[in-house]
């Protein structure tokens, strides 16, 4: 399939995501160009790793998957092209690949050397994602291969973010804020496979949160502990805006304990 993604900080006022597809538009125009985002926080790598994270399953095999939220742009960071057993990464190595890794691992992952690849052989240096990331991209999905878009790199040594993982404790898991939506919810690190099939809730921000199925549960205005479609355990407010009622933020901890566990459940864990 010749489908390349597109996933950015730049917003839709200016023309940076509508230049990014002409210069695709001119090495192939054949290509389709799907918007994952362009609202990504200013800055936000937890965000954009967040999002690419949960977006990459849903694309054919061999899709490219170009990912530019990029504040050390033009600095000592490596621009990099992965390549998946399903698709391809292209951007910044500045650990906005993380998550998807943490599912998909890398087969091989090239920085991005050869000049004769890029729209310039100067390059800005605050819009790679312009000289760089898009036509590399673009030539890319039109049969060059990774190899010669310049040297293999270690993948060992690729950069990650350093985010707070979940554990496990005597009473539940504990984890921390990793996303927060445009609707306001808060999307914990907790994978849903903790709480299926249990009777839980969350303690965070100083509440007690119960677990439910649907918004519907709770009252409007009331918070509530659910699985959202990410597959994560998050925490909303009916109809509101859990952000704002709640003054959480990315990396704030969050509690889930378990009213009626699996007898099994810490044995299995390994506790």
């Amino acid at each position: 399939m010749s489908q390349i993604t597109l996933l950015s900080d730049f917003g839709d006022r200016d023309v940076y995501v509508g230049v990014m597809k002409g210069v695709i538009a001119q090495i192939n125009p054949k290509l389709t160009v799907i918007d994952l985002t362009h609202q990504i926080p200013p800055q936000n790598i937890a965000a954009a790793r967040f999002c690419l994270m949960n977006a990459y399953a849903y694309f054919p095999k061999g899709t490219v998957h170009v990912a530019v939220v990029d504040p050390g742009v033009g600095g000592i960071r490596r621009a990099i092209a992965l390549q998946l057993a399903d698709g391809f990464l292209v951007g910044p190595d500045n650990g906005i690949f993380s998550g998807v890794l943490s599912q998909s691992p890398a087969i091989t992952a090239v920085e991005l050397t050869n000049s004769q690849y890029w729209r310039t052989q100067e390059p800005s240096r605050t819009f790679h994602g312009r000289d760089i990331f898009a036509p590399v991209a673009a030539h890319l999905k039109s049969g060059v291969s990774l190899k010669e878009l310049g040297r293999e790199i270690d993948l060992a040594k690729l950069i990650k973010l350093n985010l707070a993982e979940c554990s496990l404790t005597e009473t539940g898991v504990t984890g921390c804020i990793q996303y927060i939506d445009h609707f306001g919810n808060l999307v914990s690190n907790i994978p849903a496979s903790y709480v299926q099939g249990k009777t839980w809730y969350v303690k965070a921000a100083g509440l007690t949160i119960p677990g439910c199925e649907t918004y519907a549960d709770v009252e409007v205005g009331d918070a509530i502990a659910l699985i959202g479609s990410h597959g994560w355990v998050e925490i909303a407010i009916n109809s509101g805006n859990a952000q704002l009622q709640l003054q959480m933020k990315l990396g704030d901890a969050v509690e889930v304990f378990l009213r009626h566990k699996n007898p099994d459940f810490l044995e299995k864990s390994g506790f």
